[in-house]
């Protein structure tokens, strides 16, 4: 029977991003493994911290699942032997492994393993295309990917945009690309649950809502001047909530809200539970995600899922996630992020034309269907 070893090492306890979308596509592929007659196992590395303290051990998250391998070294150190001694992994670490068929790297790495097939999946080129939105981190990405792909038999992406990144900047062949695009974390029937007291904000205000990471990719600033100009000239009694982490070089974003002069309407919530979320999601008015790029744009599946009106850019993958279910704008116009906005909260008609073509979007993504892509991707490789 032949193995496939995904690296589940972006596991996290509190999970977005990268995290999800492993979370989600193992409990999916460990459903079909029976029936598609393969064998699921996981490699996992320890947080710097934890190896340093001598912690060695499984995140709770893969209790479920019985085939784990532990790699005892942090990615910090294997990201330096995948830089400057990869052959390492071929005369040394290859042992912690039993000689899988295909391994799959889920964060823009694969291990040279000898003997096994190689996949990784790359989720967008932020660190090529717009290198002033990252840190120091991202910014080795782009020497450790080109390495990667000399040794990488398939690559794996998350949206057609993207694909097209990938072809055009680190030129690989797009028979060797496949699309596997993501979904939601809730489902259109999702239970909506009020958040508990701790959570500060008076629902009786209505509220235009973001959520992301705040950070410059994003483009939080435009969304705060097209709030402005929505306060100013349409005087709108619409207070705009902020949801997420604060990401890198946040404090420009959070200056913009500070010389707001609606400031005490602009509110920012740290990372909430995944129930918070949705609730928060469900009562907005609007839905805005003026995001400058991205690799798929979960947040926008998940508005349109719960019956969310989404405003959202017209580039990279968000038309594609969107379709003609969110009005499109420019990023780098305020004043057609706000005008779009002002159209959803002042045309009930198209409120409600955009909630329900949201929803009849959404339902052409899961994560059954992202596991199913998945699989066909190896099969390809398996088969060849």
């Amino acid at each position: 029977m032949e193995q496939i070893v995904i690296d589940v090492t972006p596991l996290s306890i509190k999970p977005s991003g990268i995290s999800f979308y492993i979370a989600n596509l193992i409990r999916c592929l460990s459903t079909l493994q029976y029936q598609e007659n393969f064998e699921l196992a996981l490699v996992y590395q320890p947080r710097l911290r934890n190896w340093l303290c001598c912690r060695l051990e499984f995140p709770n998250s893969l209790s479920r699942y019985s085939n784990c391998y532990f790699l005892p070294l942090p990615v910090r150190i294997t990201n330096i032997i995948l830089d400057y001694f990869p052959q390492i992994f071929s005369s040394h670490l290859a042992h912690y492994l039993d000689s899988p068929t295909l391994i799959h790297g889920t964060n823009y790495t694969v291990f040279p393993y000898p003997n096994s097939l190689k996949v990784m999946t790359i989720y967008d080129l932020t660190f090529i295309k717009y290198p002033h939105y990252i840190d120091s981190v991202v910014k080795t990405y782009s020497r450790r990917v080109k390495k990667c792909l000399k040794w990488a038999d398939l690559v794996i992406t998350i949206s057609e945009s993207s694909k097209n990144d990938i072809i055009k900047y680190l030129n690989v062949n797009p028979d060797r690309i496949h699309v596997t695009s993501l979904a939601s974390r809730y489902s259109c029937d999702h239970l909506l649950i009020p958040p508990n007291s701790s959570v500060n904000y008076d629902f009786f205000h209505p509220y235009i809502l973001f959520v992301s990471t705040i950070e410059p990719r994003k483009n939080v600033t435009t969304l705060i001047s097209a709030f402005n100009y929505l306060k100013q000239k349409h005087k709108i009694e619409h207070h705009l909530i902020l949801i997420g982490q604060k990401g890198w070089y946040y404090k420009p974003i959070f200056a913009a809200i500070d010389n707001s002069p609606w400031t005490h309407h602009i509110h920012h919530l740290n990372y909430l539970s995944d129930e918070d979320v949705a609730f928060f999601y469900s009562k907005a008015d609007v839905f805005a995600y003026p995001s400058h790029y991205e690799g798929f744009g979960l947040p926008v599946l998940e508005a349109m899922t719960l019956g969310t009106p989404v405003v959202t850019s017209n580039t990279s993958s968000l038309p594609e996630v969107a379709g003609d279910a969110a009005l499109l704008i420019n990023p780098n116009d305020p004043i057609q992020l706000a005008e779009a906005i002002l159209k959803i909260i002042s045309d009930t008609q198209l409120c409600q034309d955009l909630i329900q073509k949201g929803k009849e979007r959404a339902k052409l993504f899961s994560w059954e269907k992202t596991a199913k892509e998945t699989l066909n991707a190896y099969k390809s490789l398996l088969s060849s």
